[in-house]
């Protein structure tokens, strides 16, 4: 039986659990966290700093196959683990591209990818003597950052003052339309299959994501280019995984990529529920060396984050969980995580439905009646 070790213990490590649990396969996750949502499933739960080399080391010198479920971890550790004659997925190579977005963005140039124009500084200060510095612009801190944060939008030389003090990149903002995404996989043979594109829609009063459709309602013309976008990036990166390729639609319909992801991805949670083969379903397969899953849809779907609100901090339960189960064609995902607080991701919920009109009003009711408290 194949032992598969992975990287992460949260709420991708475990939908990814979900689905390994019905493959020939023993699972061991490494977690900093004792309570991780990880840590109850697998059968084998190691508590550790996956950022450090040794502890990486040791976790994967036993095993057959080492995923990942979260970018921040040590490279070098599988950079060994691998010249030992262990399977990683994604290659060490492609994860240390992905680590840092100043190396992320230059790759992007050199393989000829469209992507924002940007200039990279190593120390603060030299921005703030930059004498030609246009605005507004965004700043990306070129690691760690992730789900927004190591973000920070520039609007004027007033903004300096809130700047990341870290290496960043600065990026000029898109003449956005929308944002999307194209989930694409790749096995050990080079084999590439994508999923449809998927369409981010935004609240436009709270500026947050409202929730994400898939297949997307734009033009076949603008879905093909940006899946062949995503398949030459993913040629590029040249590594078995999956990968979530991020990107601005301009309103000239011009594409730039974003930024990539080197694992399974919030733009791809409706494939658990609409798709043949669902993201997590393909990285098993990566890493067990089996032929990918169809990409196909079976239908039309939507899914809504559940976010810890303002002002709630504590035990965690859901609100109005009754009037969500009452919509037909909607699956609750539950992040097993016991502690709510303002802005954490605690679960989401797909919506399935072939009429986009009725999709659109579970939607809505599940963003007006479903909330994530702590419990009184």
């Amino acid at each position: 039986m194949i032992k598969i070790g992975i990287l992460g213990g949260g709420q991708l490590g475990y939908m990814f659990l979900q689905n390994a649990l019905q493959y020939p396969c023993e699972i061991s996750i490494l977690d900093p966290a004792a309570d991780a949502p990880c840590a109850p499933h697998a059968h084998h739960f190691v508590q550790g700093d996956f950022k450090d080399y040794d502890t990486v080391v040791e976790f994967g010198k036993n095993l057959d196959a080492i995923g990942i479920e979260i970018e921040h971890v040590n490279v070098e550790a599988l950079r060994y683990l691998k010249s030992i004659g262990k399977k990683v997925v994604p290659d060490p190579e492609a994860l240390a591209i992905i680590q840092d977005k100043g190396v992320q963005k230059a790759f992007y140039t050199s393989n000829n990818i469209p992507t924002a124009p940007y200039f990279e500084l190593e120390d603060w200060e030299e921005l703030k003597s930059k004498q030609d510095l246009s605005y507004p612009i965004f700043q990306k801190s070129k690691k760690d950052g992730y789900d927004g944060k190591g973000v920070q939008f520039l609007k004027s030389e007033a903004d300096l003052e809130k700047m990341l003090q870290a290496p960043s990149i600065f990026e000029t903002p898109a003449d956005l339309n929308r944002e999307i995404a194209v989930v694409t996989v790749a096995d050990h043979l080079g084999n590439i299959v994508t999923y449809p594109t998927v369409e981010f829609i935004i609240n436009e009063e709270y500026n947050l994501l409202d929730y994400l459709l898939i297949p997307s309602s734009l033009s076949k013309e603008i879905t093909d280019r940006a899946e062949e976008i995503a398949r030459d990036v993913v040629k590029a990166l040249n590594s078995p995984g999956v990968f979530a390729v991020e990107m601005f639609l301009n309103k000239d319909n011009s594409i730039w990529v974003n930024e990539t992801a080197s694992r399974v991805h919030n733009s791809g949670h409706s494939t658990i529920e609409a798709a043949y083969s669902s993201q997590f379903d393909q990285m098993l397969r990566t890493l067990m060396e089996l032929p990918l899953g169809s990409t196909k849809l079976f239908t039309t779907s939507a899914m809504v984050n559940l976010i810890g609100i303002e002002g709630e901090t504590g035990t965690a339960e859901i609100k109005n969980i009754e009037k969500l189960l009452e919509i037909p064609g909607a699956f609750l995902h539950w992040y097993a995580k016991a502690i709510t607080k303002p802005g954490r991701k605690m679960g989401h919920v797909t919506l399935v439905n072939d009429d986009l009109e009725k999709l659109k009003q579970n939607i809505k009711q599940v963003n007006t009646t479903v909330k994530v408290v702590a419990k009184k």
